[in-house]
């Protein structure tokens, strides 16, 4: 049934059933009754609705809370006034279906446009089990809305907040599981969000860190403290380590019990990393700091070993470290710790750079086993147990000298600030190592100085001395106390003073004043003679500051200096009154002196240090061959250093006539056997020349007699022996003829030999042999041989006839039957005795058994006394041997040759 809206005001009010339904009999008005004042006058708002939703009734607070008068609101729909058509329909259906709505909320349109909020409260009223109208009760929430939706608001920033904050935040009941965690949490330890609620937090802190962090927290569940800050290392999923700092706030019920704990979780491993890399450039700092102190009071190259080692070890956190030095161009160990000597003996002498390199750079083995190195240097150095490696070069005034290494047990890539701090300590190291070789060349030297016999003497460049060693206190007699600080002119003559300022200005130039000669005097007034070396004194920059200066006492110097001026003038005299001509040359063979006899010798007068070799204008041989002056004997001698003798030449002079000489060349030495020249003497041979003219003439015609008589005895005693009827006279005959043969033999090697008083042991055999030869019978072979050997004269005729004989004995006793045979005689040095030995292929002797019955044999044994010899006779083989003790010389040169 349609039902009209009613006014606002009534004059009465209708009853209603407690269930909602009509009695039946319809509504009793009760004019005036207090329903109609409490639903016009009720403090919330009421309003009535019929099923089709036409408001039927509404209170003041109603018309109120929407700001509509009543004919505005009262009779129209109650749709129209709903915000949201879908709520209204759902508040109607539900009501509809008799269910009670309690603080349905919806959004109501004011009057002015606004949208209010509210909580409907309502029922319907039925009739015949069909819904007549609505009940409602309305009650403002806009306010409530508002603040609900702030709060909300406010919790979504919170919740946006607490899972987009830079840190990690969790909440954690009382035994510590998580409850709540943000986002950045799961980013720092890399896990969800569902890994990680429900676990305790401890589960992820580093094992070391998990028990000082649950003491604390024990404390502030049992309300000891309410929060704590704590540093300490988490696990990453991956197994990695991040440091933070928690904070662990408490948050409590109204009772002041625990309730969670929110802990934050600052990351601050970058800071721990800054912190580290403070703490080992600190250290880095204090090591190399510890090496420059310890480097300073170093005093061995040991020391400054052993604080190179400790910084290494303390500045690169290596385990083990060495040094190798250059030594022959090969890195050998000089110091190390933690190395074994099989692994020492392995690598030494291996270097990743050269002697040449310039500028070696460091280098880095980051991964032993990755590295690229021969297997025997790999295996060295996985069996020591190294990991990485770090190689860094030595150098010292652009010189490598050597390298350190140091040495990690796990692999290990040296960072950029390692390799600096690395080569810090090299440069220190380098450093060092020089220091010590100064120190010890500062030592020696003033050692040097101080135990030199020589006055060593410094000062600046206004000559007051600065030192004065004991040389100088030796030499001019005042002590260092006295001259230290005055000038250097208090040993200066009055006479001499000049010296000093010239001496100065070419110091301060720069130039070197060497072996300066002059006289000092000293402190007892008594003049040296001395010998100064003057050198600059610099300072680092270069800038000469001062002078040194050396003394040398030269007083014995001058004595033996005038002693040989005076020995030179002797001798100068003395060569030139010689009567033969002499001259001298330098080591070039310059003439440097000659005397008069040289001058007449040559014809001319030589010109000193233009003339060379010779005073002469030309030189020949003997024969007429010219002789260049370039390879005359004086020529020979400087070049072979070494005297010569026993050559002739000829001389001619500008005038042309020619003079015979025989030169003597000498060389000249130093005192350190060096040839600085040499002297010559030419002796002119022509008077001798003429008498030798004469001599040969007389030996000719003496030769011719000797020769002539021999050969007429030898002729005599020949037919004597054909002709004697007695073999004995015979064999006495043919024996002597054969001895005079041999001495006519040695009679022509002695004529032929130019030496007046040798011969040659080589033609004497063969022409003594050669002439026994023609006795014996054509299938006797001699083999004759003889070293080049000078003998005496007065030996040929004895040594002639020995050989004679021990021939004859070896053709009559040394052949097989059949006369055939070889003879072998030779004439050789023995021990610097002379030996001469004649061997057959026959049986031997013994000498005892045939003394008495050989005339030769006995013959031969009393020219060997005569010579002064010894005989003996050998079976195996069958050799006589004659040795003797004589003077003897090598074979000369020929005249016209000189071996060079």
């Amino acid at each position: 049934m349609e039902q009209r809206a009613l006014p606002s005001s009534i004059s009465g009010a209708r009853s209603f059933g407690s269930n909602g339904d009509d009695d039946g009999n319809g509504a009793i008005l009760l004019p005036g009754s207090e329903v109609e004042d409490f639903f016009e006058n009720a403090a919330v708002s009421l309003h009535l609705v019929s099923n089709d939703g036409t408001i039927l009734r509404a209170n003041r607070a109603e018309l109120d809370l929407l700001g509509y008068a009543p004919e505005e609101y009262i009779g129209r729909n109650i749709r129209e006034f709903h915000a949201d058509p879908a709520t209204i329909d759902e508040i109607l259906d539900r009501l509809s279906r008799r269910e009670h709505l309690q603080n349905y909320r919806a959004r109501l349109r004011a009057r002015d446009g606004s949208i209010r909020w509210v909580e409907i409260t309502s029922n319907a009223r039925s009739a015949g089990g069909r819904m007549i109208n609505t009940r409602c009760i309305t009650i403002d929430v806009t306010e409530k809305v508002k603040a609900e939706d702030l709060l909300r608001e406010q919790e979504q920033r919170v919740a946006l907040t607490y899972d987009s904050a830079g840190v990690g935040i969790v909440e954690a009941d009382a035994e510590g599981r998580l409850l709540r965690v943000n986002g950045h949490l799961c980013y720092l330890l890399g896990r969800t969000k569902e890994e990680l609620i429900g676990r305790p937090v401890f589960d992820w802190t580093y094992p070391a860190d998990v028990e000082a962090d649950r003491a604390k927290y024990r404390q502030q569940v049992a309300g000891e403290i309410k929060s704590y800050t704590i540093e300490k290392r988490f696990v990453r999923k991956d197994g990695s380590l991040f440091w933070a700092v928690v904070t662990s706030s408490s948050v409590l019920d109204e009772s002041g019990q625990f309730r969670y704990a929110v802990r934050v979780q600052h990351d601050v491993s970058e800071r721990k990393e800054i912190e580290a890399a403070l703490a080992r450039r600190a250290e880095e700092q204090a090591a190399l700091h510890q090496l420059t102190e310890m480097l300073q009071h170093s005093l061995t190259r040991e020391d400054v070993y052993e604080a190179a080692l400790e910084a290494i070890q303390r500045g690169l956190r290596c385990q083990r470290a060495s040094i190798l030095l250059l030594e022959g161009g090969i890195m050998k160990f000089v110091a190390w710790r933690g190395l074994s000597d099989p692994y020492r003996a392995a690598v030494e002498g291996h270097s990743p750079w050269s002697v040449e390199d310039r500028d070696p750079q460091p280098i880095s083995v980051s991964d032993v086993e990755q590295a690229e190195l021969s297997n025997s240097l790999k295996q060295a150095i996985r069996t020591e147990g190294i990991g990485a490696a770090c190689f860094i070069p030595i150098n010292e005034g652009g010189r490598l000298l050597g390298k350190f290494m140091a040495y990690f047990d796990e692999p290990h890539d040296c960072s950029g600030e390692e390799i600096e701090v690395a080569r810090t300590i090299a440069r220190q190291l380098g450093f060092g190592l020089e220091r010590v070789r100064a120190q010890k060349a500062a030592q020696r030297l003033a050692a040097i100085v101080e135990s030199s016999h020589d006055a060593i003497v410094s000062k600046d460049l206004k000559g007051i001395v600065s030192t004065w060693n004991g040389g100088a206190e030796r030499l001019f007699g005042y002590t260092a106390a006295e001259m230290v600080g005055r000038p250097i002119t208090t040993i200066i003559p009055e006479d001499r003073v000049g010296e000093e300022p010239l001496i100065l200005g070419r110091i301060g130039n720069g130039e070197l004043v060497d072996h300066f000669e002059t006289v000092r005097r000293r402190k007892d007034g008594t003049l040296v003679d001395i010998s100064l070396t003057i050198s600059p004194v610099r300072d680092a920059s270069g800038r000469i500051v001062g002078a040194s200066k050396i003394a040398r006492d030269i007083s014995d110097k001058k004595a033996t200096e005038e002693q040989i001026q005076d020995s030179e003038r002797r001798l100068k005299d003395l060569l030139a009154a010689i009567p033969a001509a002499i001259y001298t040359t330098d080591r070039d063979g310059k003439i440097t002196y000659f005397n008069e006899a040289a001058v007449q010798l040559a014809g001319r007068t030589p010109e000193i240090g233009t003339d060379e070799w010779c005073v002469t204008w030309k030189l020949f041989w003997p024969d007429g061959t010219p002789l260049p002056h370039d390879q005359c004997p004086m020529a020979i001698s400087l070049r072979e250093g070494r005297p010569i003798r026993g050559y002739e030449a000829v001389a001619e002079r500008p005038d042309g006539t020619r003079v015979p000489f025989i030169p003597y060349p000498t060389p000249m030495r130093d005192a350190a056997g060096n040839v600085t020249g040499a002297i010559n003497m030419l002796v002119d041979v022509s008077e001798r020349k003429h008498a030798e003219t004469q001599q040969r003439i007389l030996l000719d015609e003496l030769n011719h007699r000797v020769k002539n008589n021999m050969m007429m005895l030898k002729s005599l005693l020949s037919v004597a022996a054909r002709t004697s009827k007695s073999p004995e006279a015979r064999t006495v005959l043919d024996e002597a003829s054969k001895r005079v043969a041999a001495m006519a033999a040695a009679q022509r090697v002695l004529y032929d030999t130019p030496d007046a008083v040798n011969f040659g042991a080589e033609p004497f055999l063969g022409a003594v042999c050669e002439t026994a030869k023609q006795m014996f019978p054509p299938a006797v072979e001699l083999v004759c041989e003889a070293d080049a050997i000078q003998l005496p004269n007065d030996i040929a005729m004895p040594l002639a006839l020995i050989i004679n004989e021990l021939l004859i004995n070896a053709v009559k006793y040394g052949l097989p039957g059949n006369g055939q045979g070889i003879i072998r005689v030779s004439i050789k040095r023995s021990r610097g005795d002379i030996s001469l030995a004649v061997e057959d292929e026959g049986p031997g002797f013994e000498l005892s058994s045939v003394r008495s019955s050989s005339s030769g044999l006995r013959l031969v044994e009393g020219l060997v006394r005569q010579i002064g010899g010894a005989f003996e006779v050998s079976r195996h083989p069958s050799r006589c041997t004659v040795t003797f003790s004589q003077q003897s010389e090598e074979s000369g040169l020929a005249p016209k040759s000189i071996d060079t």
